[in-house]
């Protein structure tokens, strides 16, 4: 099967009707624009969407007809949670995650990144409080940035924040 468009989300179909599969992706996958998977019950699926990103959430319908349907479910997988208490911490954590490459989820007032030992490691030295747990990475953070230097004259907008906020 091919699918080449989103059908619908959960709440706007009817679940009375017709037998239900699921289609699991890993959070990396939720933006793939070729894609090729089984689902639960064993239908493989091609997805190509050649003029967008997918970006497809927890629920969302891939297929359905008058008889079946499939839906979206994120895998659950092993993060690092963060709960910044101000926004400076938010910044300060952010920027050493920006500073990596890696992408930050945001949910219920937590930062949420994909499991990664050196950004645990230097997270913790920086003494912040870093939970490791298995969580579904589902609304990421969407951000455009500029490119930046490296070096401690760098004139970033973090560090000009930065000492704006802490008069360094």
């Amino acid at each position: 099967m091919i699918i080449t468009k989103k059908a619908s989300t959960l709440t706007s179909f009817d679940l009375a009707s017709g037998t239900h599969d699921t289609l699991r992706l890993e959070w990396y996958e939720t933006n793939k624009r070729i894609l090729h998977k089984q689902t639960s019950g064993g239908q493989k699926i091609s997805i190509k969407f050649l003029q967008e990103n997918p970006d497809w959430k927890e629920g969302e319908i891939v297929f359905a007809d008058d008889k079946n349907w499939i839906s979206v479910e994120i895998i659950s997988c092993e993060a690092m949670v963060l709960t910044p208490g101000t926004i400076i911490e938010a910044a300060a954590i952010s920027y050493e995650i920006g500073n990596k490459h890696l992408p930050l989820f945001y949910e219920n007032n937590e930062l949420l990144v994909p499991f990664d030992p050196p950004l645990l490691r230097l997270l913790q030295a920086s003494g912040y409080a870093v939970k490791v747990e298995i969580r579904k990475l589902q609304h990421p953070l969407k951000t455009s940035v500029s490119p930046h230097g490296h070096t401690e004259s760098s004139g970033s907008l973090f560090n000009k924040i930065l000492r704006l906020t802490t008069n360094a």
